[in-house]
């Protein structure tokens, strides 16, 4: 798996996984540095995190394509299609 995402290289991961095995088994097996992102201690309720918020904020995006948030499709080079249309589109609504 490593050989198809060569560029990947640290893992920002949520404070529920400060767990010791799921960690050392992304290090262990693919090399790869885990960074888990906690919320500060001092702020309390909602506090937006920089790294996990991207990610967030794209399978929100994704999800709100109907034929996306279905799992419609066959083929999943269907649906890696489809999830590369509608980031064309994103990037191109946010360049114009």
């Amino acid at each position: 798996m490593k050989d198809k995402v060569k560029r990947l290289q640290t893992i920002w991961m949520d404070g529920g996984y400060r767990g010791e095995h799921f960690p050392h088994w992304i290090i262990d097996v693919f090399r790869w540095i885990v960074e888990v992102v906690l919320r500060p201690l001092e702020k309390k309720g909602f506090t937006l995190l920089p790294k996990p918020w991207v990610v967030e904020r794209t399978f929100g995006c994704l999800n709100s394509f109907i034929r996306l948030n279905q799992d419609y499709e066959r083929l999943p080079e269907t649906s890696d299609t489809l999830i590369y249309i509608v980031m064309i589109r994103i990037m191109v609504r946010r360049l114009a």
